[in-house]
């Protein structure tokens, strides 16, 4: 009791007190009102968030990956994020990784005495063959969950580099850790109920560092997604409108080049924009980090 006590997530909000007695839209506007001040505290937290993203992208670089550990909705969150990543960015699923406690059950049902496993934290990510190359990022709202501190703690004996995701400025989790990321988004509009400002928090600060990290080795060209897996119709058409924005040529070849790539639009985008072959283009790619600025630079120096 004297733990809940202590913790942010844990303290009642003034702003929601007889939340219960009104009516459906001034419920909504507090919980809107609340939700407002969420980005203004993951602001404050920017610098500390570019440095994980800077580490993360030196393990990417060096053959590292990333892993997500935490439960509950932390958990979930972390498993959305690194689902993501493939489609999104044409990364090989283990690149990214997400451990929840509860393994897959804990996705669709809560599995809530599965965090207070110390032991069962560390097991995971011995499983998953966790080495000094990867970063484990724990997300944990309060802070205090044994499963992702067991992680956390395997991680940095193994001598790799740990991270701390929490809403709660006393985070155990925080002992733990060699890079902190302390988001205060103030007490939940309904005690305790971490899925709402804290979750709305953590994706924030996911969607930031993988996306920047993303950036940065390669995957975006100027503000498009260029390595896009297109394993649908949607992203097909997707795939051949990004060839169109990022090199002003038509949708017949567009689609040409895409089906000459091997359905590959940062591939296609870069024989479009030099008029090479698929070979050449993949040469230069490689060459270059996979970054198509890069790429295009280097095939202007030759010439």
């Amino acid at each position: 009791m004297d733990l809940l006590e202590g913790l942010t997530t844990e303290q009642r909000n003034p702003n929601s007190i007889g939340i219960d007695k009104m009516d459906t839209v001034s419920i909504l506007k507090i919980i809107n009102n609340e939700d407002k001040l969420v980005p203004l505290a993951v602001e404050k937290e920017i610098k500390k968030i570019a440095r994980v993203v800077d580490i993360v992208v030196n393990a990417f670089k060096r053959g590292g990956r990333l892993f997500y550990v935490g439960a509950g909705t932390s958990g979930r969150l972390g498993v959305l994020d690194a689902a993501e990543c493939p489609p999104t960015f044409g990364t090989d699923p283990q690149m990214v990784q997400a451990i929840i406690a509860g393994g897959r059950d804990a996705l669709v049902r809560a599995v809530e005495w599965a965090e207070d496993k110390e032991s069962e934290g560390k097991k995971e990510i011995d499983r998953r063959g966790f080495n000094f190359k990867d970063v484990l990022i724990g997300i944990t709202a309060s802070g205090q969950a044994p499963f992702v501190i067991g992680a956390m703690k395997r991680a940095r004996e193994i001598g790799a580099s740990v991270v701390a995701l929490s809403c709660n400025e006393k985070s155990e989790t925080f002992n733990y850790a060699d890079y902190i990321i302390h988001i205060n988004a103030g007490p939940e509009i309904i005690m305790g109920s971490t899925r709402m400002k804290s979750g709305t928090a953590q994706k924030l600060v996911l969607n930031m560092i993988t996306t920047t990290s993303m950036i940065k080795m390669g995957k975006v060209y100027n503000n498009l997604m260029v390595d896009l897996v297109p394993v649908n119709s949607k992203l097909v058409k997707r795939s051949k409108r990004i060839i169109m924005l990022a090199t002003e040529c038509s949708e017949a070849e567009a689609a040409r080049a895409f089906k000459e790539s091997g359905n590959r639009p940062k591939t296609a985008i870069v024989m479009v924009l030099l008029g090479v072959d698929k070979k050449t283009a993949e040469t230069l790619l490689d060459r270059n980090d996979g970054r198509i600025g890069l790429a295009l630079d280097a095939y202007e120096r030759k010439k």
